[in-house]
C-alpha cells in the first residue's frame, strides 16, 4: 500500500500530523508511522527561516548506532523541504524512542551513498517505487551522534 500513488498524495498530510500529535501526548515515546517502519521526530533549523522545525520521518537504524533517512518525498517531485534544512544546518536533534540526541546529519553520495541505497532497498523496498516515479536522486543522510 505505501508504494502505491494514492497513499503518497494523502500520506505527506496524514502521517505527520498524526505523529507529531502522538509523539507529543506520548511525550517522544510513541509515533503511529513507526508501526510500519522504526521513526525519528528530526528537529533542525529552517534553512531560510532559522526557525527550530519538527518532522517526524522514518528511519534505516543503521548497527554502529547512527540513521539513515531518506528524502523520498513518498515519491513526489521535489526533495522535501528538511533536506534543504540538513544541508544549510547539519547539526540537528533527533527524538529517538524518547529520548533526545544530538546528531550531526552527512549528505551520503558515491559510493557510500550506493552502499546505503542498497541496504535501504533491503529494509524498506518500496523506496525502488518512490525513486521510480522521480527523476532526482532521492537523498541520503546519515546521522550521526555529536
Amino acid at each position: 500500500m505505501s508504494a502505491t500513488r494514492a497513499f503518497a498524495r494523502a500520506a505527506p498530510y496524514v502521517v505527520p500530523a498524526l505523529d507529531r500529535a502522538v509523539h507529543r501526548l506520548t511525550r517522544g515515546k510513541v509515533l503511529l508511522s513507526a508501526r510500519m517502519l522504526p521513526g525519528v521526530v528530526l528537529t533542525s533549523t529552517g534553512a531560510r527561516s532559522g526557525q527550530r522545525r519538527q518532522t517526524p520521518l522514518a528511519c534505516m537504524p543503521e548497527p554502529a548506532g547512527s540513521w539513515v533517512l531518506i528524502g523520498s518525498n513518498f515519491g513526489r517531485p521535489g526533495h522535501p523541504a528538511w533536506t534543504a534544512n540538513l544541508l544549510k544546518h547539519p547539526d540537528a536533534e533527533i527524538s529517538w524512542r524518547g529520548r533526545e540526541i544530538p546528531v550531526r546529519a552527512v549528505l551520503l553520495t558515491g559510493a557510500e551513498r550506493a552502499a546505503a541505497w542498497r541496504a535501504v532497498l533491503d529494509f524498506w523496498p518500496p523506496y525502488a517505487a518512490y525513486q521510480s516515479r522521480v527523476t532526482r536522486e532521492i537523498r541520503l543522510f546519515r546521522l550521526v551522534r555529536r
